[in-house]
């Protein structure tokens, strides 16, 4: 079967639940009583109105190709990286270094993809970066809260930037017997820890009781977690035959990629909780910001890319 072929099955599959998804949001939506309960079934259907637009663009990225799909990821860290500096507030003297952020170090970390040059990709951000900027704000002259405003620019930057960049990074990955197939190990990725993420709320409204850390994600609970990671581990498991891994494997990518998602959005639902906001901003109805879909993926891409690079390549 070919990669096409392959990739028209899984978003036939796709749609169908998403069909599926939209009539039961709409079947809920006309049996709910209560506010609490309109309330929630109208978040619900928010997030699958968001799907629709999210399956969408992955259709368009693998049409239009790999270029696309840079400029793709490209543009979500570049809103994603505003979104977390709109909540920590700068200084003039951060004015620079943000500057270099934005139209230097968004625009080089994805051409080094582009062109497949690994090595520099690796640790442009994390060497580099990480010791020019604070060097840059140094000689700026301000001085206030020095360590705190830097702290800030560099993990904005690791997480907006660097970790999601290795989403399509996976196209740098040539697998011996699996050439040419690499959109199809993002897809792989991408829907693994989305569908997660979904189950884990589905399961987390309809049985959750424990909270696994109340003062920071309220909403997240054992039982989402368990029910919805081992869900979400039994679909990557299926979709064993659009990777180059055996079923077994592709259930141990699953839960690698589920346990590093659910860690991302409980670290970044932590530093919403200490600046006091309830999401990372208003792009996408039902799902707050663009950074609020990818907290999953900013540590789950990293985790998967290395695990499959080390133990495939």
């Amino acid at each position: 079967m070919s990669m096409h072929d392959k990739f028209w099955m899984v978003m036939a599959g796709v749609l169908a639940l998403l069909v599926l998804a939209s009539a039961i949001g709409w079947w809920l939506a006309r049996r709910a009583r209560t506010d609490s309960s309109r309330e929630v079934v109208a978040n619900l259907n928010a997030r699958i109105g968001a799907w629709w637009w999210m399956a969408a663009l992955l259709c368009a990225c693998f049409v239009l190709g790999r270029l696309t799909t840079l400029v793709f990821f490209a543009l979500a860290s570049v809103f994603a990286l505003r979104e977390f500096i709109t909540l920590t507030p700068t200084r003039r003297g951060d004015h620079l270094p943000l500057v270099l952020c934005f139209y230097v170090a968004i625009p080089l970390q994805y051409w080094l993809i582009g062109i497949d040059w690994y090595g520099l990709f690796a640790i442009f951000i994390p060497v580099y970066g990480f010791l020019l900027l604070p060097a840059i704000t140094a000689l700026v002259g301000d001085t206030e809260s020095f360590l705190e405003r830097t702290t800030k620019i560099q993990w904005g930057l690791m997480l907006t930037v660097y970790c999601v960049s290795y989403a399509p990074a996976v196209l740098l990955l040539h697998i011996p017997g699996y050439e040419g197939q690499s959109l199809l190990l993002m897809l792989y990725l991408l829907l693994v820890v989305q569908i997660s993420d979904v189950l884990q709320y589905v399961f987390g409204k309809l049985f959750g009781k424990h909270k696994v850390a109340p003062t920071v994600s309220p909403s997240k609970t054992v039982e989402g977690l368990v029910g919805g990671g081992l869900s979400a581990t039994l679909i990557g498991t299926g979709l064993w035959w659009i990777t180059p891994f055996t079923p077994l494997e592709s259930a141990g990518m699953s839960l690698i990629i589920v346990l590093a998602g659910f860690l991302g959005g409980l670290a970044l639902s932590a530093v919403k909780r200490s600046l006091g906001a309830k999401d990372w901003g208003n792009m996408i109805e039902g799902h707050g910001g663009i950074l609020d879909r990818l907290d999953s993926v900013c540590f789950a891409a990293p985790v998967f890319f290395h695990v499959v690079h080390y133990a495939y390549m």
